[in-house]
């Protein structure tokens, strides 16, 4: 309970310290528009590191070099905790806008730091408000911002996956960019299963093989939300069958490291804007992104 009294703690510190924050990165924004952005994500990333470690959660990732470097790219992944967010974007490479339901639009002060980092707030029951979204998000990423989006469309009660919406992938149908698939395991033992109690958590996040969406045969097109969830769902298997009984600390026994044909490294070493040697795993320059 401390943990999440913490973490919440912190949140409401840091979004009103922000706030003259929020007035100098606009004035920024004035003169270099670029440099605001990558400031903006920078410390958004640096926040949500440290709520993380006040909840003990530790994250081995796997295929972060599976990340294209020099275009914007649509994530796709599973979502089982709210975790999903905070864990997965403190590891974009460069500017990611997320699509959120509406009613995260609303929260003071926190609406303003999504705005100011390209997120997008969807109404899930408005079939024409939801589709306006996803044309927004399909300009964005032809400018250079990637995505990131969650097809079940909320998040699952179990570590079942739902079945994924086909139109939220339309973006990456009319843009051509590459689907970067994540796999997302364990993050439900943090705070889903017994919240507001928090317990430290050992998490997996894979990036899979990117999906050229404009190398695709037509008939694959039209099934993009199926061939991308497969892809989610073997990486999944592959976790829980390598995940001991009782245990989702580690993968059998052995380090993710180990295992054959991947490369896994700790959050704890991806530092933005830092290129890595062990598996060429590393931030993407600002650069490269808007």
């Amino acid at each position: 309970m401390l943990r999440f009294i913490f973490a919440v703690g912190f949140a409401i510190l840091y979004l009103i310290v922000g706030i003259p924050v929020l007035g100098i990165e606009y004035l920024i924004g004035k003169v270099n528009p670029q440099k605001r952005d990558i400031s903006s994500l920078r410390m958004v990333q640096w926040a949500f590191r440290v709520i993380m470690k006040i909840c003990g959660v530790k994250a081995d990732v796997i295929g972060y070099e599976n990340i294209p470097r020099d275009e914007a790219v649509l994530y796709v992944a599973n979502h089982n905790s709210y975790f999903d967010i905070i864990i997965t974007y403190s590891m974009c490479p460069g500017l990611t806008g997320y699509i959120s339901k509406d009613s995260i639009g609303k929260i003071p002060l926190l609406n303003i730091w999504m705005k100011r980092l390209y997120c997008l707030f969807m109404d899930r029951n408005d079939v024409k408000q939801s589709l306006k979204i996803i044309l927004q998000a399909a300009e964005q990423i032809k400018n250079g911002i990637s995505v990131c989006i969650f097809p079940e469309g909320t998040r699952g009660d179990s570590t079942e996956m739902m079945p994924f919406k086909s139109g939220s992938l339309k973006m990456a149908e009319k843009t051509g960019c590459p689907i970067v698939p994540i796999a997302i395991y364990n993050t439900r033992s943090i705070v889903s299963d017994h919240f507001p109690v928090v317990c430290p958590a050992h998490v997996t996040i894979e990036y899979g093989k990117p999906i050229y969406t404009r190398d695709l045969p037509k008939e694959d097109k039209k099934a993009l939300a199926r061939i991308t969830q497969n892809a989610i769902q073997e990486m999944l298997d592959h976790m829980e069958a390598n995940t001991p009984s009782g245990s989702s600390s580690r993968l059998n026994g052995k380090t993710p490291e180990s295992i054959p044909a991947k490369t896994a490294v700790k959050t704890s070493d991806i530092t933005p804007g830092t290129p890595k040697s062990s598996g060429d795993v590393g931030r993407a320059p600002a650069a490269g992104y808007r």
